[in-house]
């Protein structure tokens, strides 16, 4: 009963918020509290499946919008109940099949922007990049057409930061500065989509240690939670558990997410029914909010016992 009571007054609140916000939604009301259950599905997303699903919270892809802000508050107030909808977005790589990536930009002629590195040896499509450059975070977060105010503008609730990993990447490569200046690059993003849009949320893909690098200087007061891989299966091979010892190392950083108040969101790869139940069961069990999926996060599961409340 209580759930349910909380439920409807999140619509409440966000029907009203919805009503009389103006670019940016400076006063939409997010309550990240609420979230208990969770999909992640970066392609061929269907806002009219999702939005009859009871997830309290769906992270995509910025293409789920289309073309119309509209897409995004009908998600955002399906008939499946109220959610709250996170976009992805990479600012440890680039994508080239992504707006910002001009055709013309080749490596073998050198006309690639000096920001650029080099191919990401797994997804042929990335590029690692120096995010630290001003070109860069032109592209992401201080340009005029700026990835994160396409968010906004969107109707997003908050943002998923992918690759904030490429500060192990450079740190390996002897840059000294890189964790820190991964750090102030999140904690910038962070204070500007607040500034325009109150209660936006901020999470990272991975990179729990930076919660930790980072406490005192108020790193876990910037981000809302953080999205962890292969908690339990998936690492190095999905269907598979992942090891032990690095479970372990992982899951004590990330009980301290749990114990400020931040929200771990878990994500395993497997597709054996064993392998999902244990993965559900650790997680809830811990206070993390579990998701199973197949790596290529392209499908919508709901999991039997599992099922989004």
């Amino acid at each position: 009963m209580r759930r349910m009571l909380l439920a409807m007054l999140a619509v409440v609140l966000i029907v009203i918020g919805s009503a009389s916000a103006q670019e940016g939604d400076p006063l939409l009301t997010r309550d990240w509290s609420l979230v208990n259950d969770y999909i992640i599905q970066l392609q061929r997303a269907n806002v009219e499946r999702l939005s009859a699903t009871a997830f309290d919270l769906v992270i995509s892809d910025i293409a789920i919008a289309g073309s119309s802000r509209e897409r995004i508050e009908a998600l955002r107030q399906s008939s499946g109940g109220p959610k709250l909808i996170v976009a992805y977005m990479s600012i440890g790589q680039a994508a080239r099949f992504q707006y910002y990536w001009k055709p013309e930009w080749r490596r073998e002629d050198g006309s690639w922007p000096e920001w650029a590195v080099e191919f990401d040896a797994t997804w042929a499509n990335d590029v690692w990049v120096q995010y630290w450059h001003p070109g860069w975070q032109e592209i992401i977060l201080t340009g005029e057409d700026a990835y994160i105010d396409q968010i906004i503008d969107q109707g997003f609730d908050g943002v998923l930061l992918d690759r904030v990993d490429a500060a192990w990447y450079f740190e390996s490569q002897g840059r000294e500065t890189a964790y820190q200046e991964m750090a102030d690059f999140v904690t910038a993003i962070a204070t500007y989509t607040r500034e325009r849009s109150p209660n936006f949320g901020i999470f990272t893909i991975n990179g729990e240690d930076m919660g930790l690098r980072f406490r005192d200087q108020g790193y876990l007061d910037q981000v809302t939670g953080v999205l962890v891989e292969d908690l339990y299966y998936g690492y190095p091979t999905d269907n598979a558990a992942s090891p032990a010892e690095w479970t372990a190392e992982r899951e004590a950083m990330l009980d301290e997410w749990v114990t400020v108040g931040r929200l771990v969101l878990t994500v395993d790869y497997t597709r054996l029914d064993e392998q999902i139940n244990d993965a559900y069961a650790r997680s809830a069990a811990r206070g993390y909010i579990p998701y199973v999926s197949s790596r290529s996060l392209s499908r919508l599961f709901i999991h039997e016992g599992h099922e989004p409340d």
